[in-house]
């Protein structure tokens, strides 16, 4: 009943009253995000949820659009900025998910969804974390780890996805709150992760070799 049905009313209600109460946070983080990161402040990216459906997650950019004379995007560490950075720590950049979620693209809880590109680096089981809705806040956070690796990862979001519960979601909810406290203090902002397709192909090369 509550993941069929109760879930998903949670998700409509809260992030419509989410995005009316923080509508002045969205206008003040547009405004600096245009001073300090350019005028395309919105990210926009396809990204793979629920039953492997594709749609586009909207956030905040944390970083500059800056090009090579080729017209090819500069690379992260060039194009990374001290307000982007603040952003990520605080997750300020992913209020625009506010509106994945209300339109159903998304959960409020859930994995995160990740690059149309990493579905064939999946294992079996890591594949059932497509059976929910991809999720604001990754249930990864219960075990208060700010840099947990790809394994790590998507091993909890497969058995988040075979196991939800309100319980379940209450105390992912209120963890949320003490890694959000940790970002701020250790500068998770700072943080790249190699990406799972880079990762894993180099597992198979050295497995190989």
């Amino acid at each position: 009943m509550y993941k069929r049905f109760i879930k998903r009313l949670m998700d409509i209600l809260l992030s419509l009253l989410a995005m009316i109460a923080l509508s002045p946070v969205y206008l003040l983080v547009a405004i600096f995000a245009r001073i300090f990161i350019g005028p395309k402040i919105i990210f926009k990216q396809l990204r793979i949820g629920k039953n492997d459906k594709r749609f586009y997650i909207y956030k905040f950019r944390t970083m500059t659009d800056e090009r090579d004379n080729k017209g090819e995007l500069l690379p992260d560490e060039q194009r990374k900025t001290r307000f982007g950075e603040l952003l990520r720590s605080t997750s300020l950049d992913e209020l625009p998910e506010l509106w994945n979620i209300f339109v159903g693209d998304m959960s409020i809880i859930g994995p995160r969804p990740l690059l149309e590109g990493y579905l064939d680096y999946y294992t079996d089981s890591e594949r059932k974390r497509h059976l929910v809705r991809g999720g604001l806040v990754p249930p990864e956070v219960i075990t208060l780890n700010l840099t947990p690796s790809w394994d790590e990862q998507l091993a909890s979001e497969a058995e988040y996805a075979q196991n939800v519960s309100f319980l379940l979601d209450l105390k992912i909810f209120f963890s949320t709150f003490v890694v959000l406290y940790k970002r701020v203090r250790y500068g998770y902002g700072e943080y790249v992760r190699q990406p799972l397709s880079v990762e894993r192909k180099k597992s198979e090369e050295e497995i190989t070799v």
